[in-house]
């Protein structure tokens, strides 16, 4: 991509903001929009260009960004009267970062064809610090040649991998977030388990950080769990989300999952007790309140 190449971003969220600025700092002209003008203004004091609808982002952008959570945000997203859609969108280029239905994944990649323009789904894992670091895990699904066509924006923002055509991006991802889920579950009520024996729990981590239990999870989230520190890394209401689409896809799949079903039950039972806008390791209140209600 050639630095005069202009980028649009729609979507601002924790994740969001961090990534749409590493694509700024890189020298990109950068068209943003987001539902809260005050999620924009730092990237606005930074050189970002404000716009009042994604018409106006995909009007003035070359390659466009999405991250946004829920499947009637992305459709408004994409399709609205306002939406990135709305008008001429020959030749240009649409990436969905977030985690979307694979069904509307394909949708928004036979429409964009239809009017000559590219679609790539590129869901990240990898939460808050994986935007920050620019330490991504990029899971893409698309043409190869237009993948290749913005490999350099990829890496501004982690790791691309092609998973296959379009939707394989999003399958990728709920495959990811399954292995995510039932870890999480097993960190939680490590946990647990940990602080009713008596251990210290922060030298528990260490200690079995360095065998086969060693993760992600337990390197970034059971820190934040110990000091009962539930700040969104990812929200809950948002894995939640992330779940559902999961278990339908399973459903039409024909196939049972029930770590995937005892998953989402857990984060539901989060979300009920009043926690579905904080981080996904706030699994740990509801496993404790199983625990001391038992």
């Amino acid at each position: 991509m050639q630095k005069h190449s202009k980028l649009g971003w729609v979507g601002l969220g924790v994740m969001g903001s961090a990534m749409c600025q590493h694509l700024i700092a890189a020298g990109y002209p950068m068209f943003i929009n987001t539902r809260s003008h005050i999620k924009a203004e730092d990237l606005i004091a930074g050189g970002a260009v404000w716009c009042e609808t994604p018409a106006e982002v995909a009007a003035r952008s070359d390659v466009v960004f999405t991250m946004v959570g829920l499947e009637e945000e992305v459709r408004d997203v994409y399709l609205s009267a306002d939406g990135l859609f709305v008008d001429s969108i020959n030749g240009k280029t649409f990436i969905d970062m977030g985690t979307t239905a694979p069904r509307l994944t394909l949708e928004l990649s036979r429409l964009a064809q239809q009017h000559d323009a590219d679609f790539i789904d590129a869901p990240v894992s990898g939460g808050d610090v994986g935007a920050r670091n620019a330490s991504l895990s990029i899971m893409a699904g698309a043409d190869p040649e237009i993948l290749e066509t913005v490999r350099p924006l990829f890496e501004l923002l982690g790791r691309v991998q092609l998973m296959g055509g379009p939707g394989s991006g999003q399958h990728t991802k709920m495959c990811n977030q399954i292995v995510v889920a039932g870890t999480m579950i097993g960190v939680c009520e490590a946990l647990v388990y940990a602080s009713k024996a008596g251990l210290d729990c922060e030298r528990l981590i260490t200690t079995i950080n360095q065998g086969a239990a060693g993760c992600w999870t337990l390197d970034n989230l059971a820190p934040r769990m110990i000091s009962m520190d539930f700040a969104p890394g990812f929200m809950v209401d948002h894995f939640i989300k992330d779940l559902g689409i999961a278990v339908r896809e399973t459903e039409m799949m024909g196939v049972k999952l029930p770590g995937l079903e005892l998953a989402k039950s857990l984060y539901e039972r989060v979300s009920n007790m009043g926690h579905g806008k904080s981080g996904t390791q706030a699994l740990l209140l509801a496993l404790q309140d199983i625990e001391y209600s038992a």
